[in-house]
């Protein structure tokens, strides 16, 4: 599987959608037009192995909930995520079994030797 988790009304999405350039066998998902499904999700958290690792904490969401003040479980990441699309770190990429999930410097270059491998 090769597939994209993205917002498209988010720049650093587009600029990074752009940066590699990627093939057409790539499934695109805006998350916020269709939303992540809980299979979806659990397809992420096998290969990441944490909902944590997929959430978002620069979230408007997360400041206004006072989420940073509580002390969230696995299970609390997960309903989060299913709950808005803003709480998933973007964008997440999927080919075959390996992840990259977020906007980092390190992790767009691991995705961009991944991709010409």
């Amino acid at each position: 599987m090769k597939k994209v988790y993205y917002l498209s009304t988010c720049d650093t999405c587009k600029r990074i959608l752009q940066e590699v350039e990627l093939a057409s066998d790539f499934v695109k998902q805006d998350v916020k037009k269709e939303a992540l499904t809980e299979v979806q999700l659990e397809e992420l958290y096998a290969l990441s192995q944490s909902y944590e690792s997929l959430f978002n904490k620069r979230a408007k969401r997360y400041k206004e909930q006072d989420l940073k003040n509580k002390s969230l479980s696995e299970a609390d990441y997960k309903n989060l995520l299913l709950e808005h699309y803003t709480f998933l770190k973007r964008p997440v990429f999927v080919i075959e079994d390996h992840i990259f999930i977020g906007n980092s410097k390190k992790t767009v270059e691991a995705l961009k030797k991944q991709l010409n491998s």
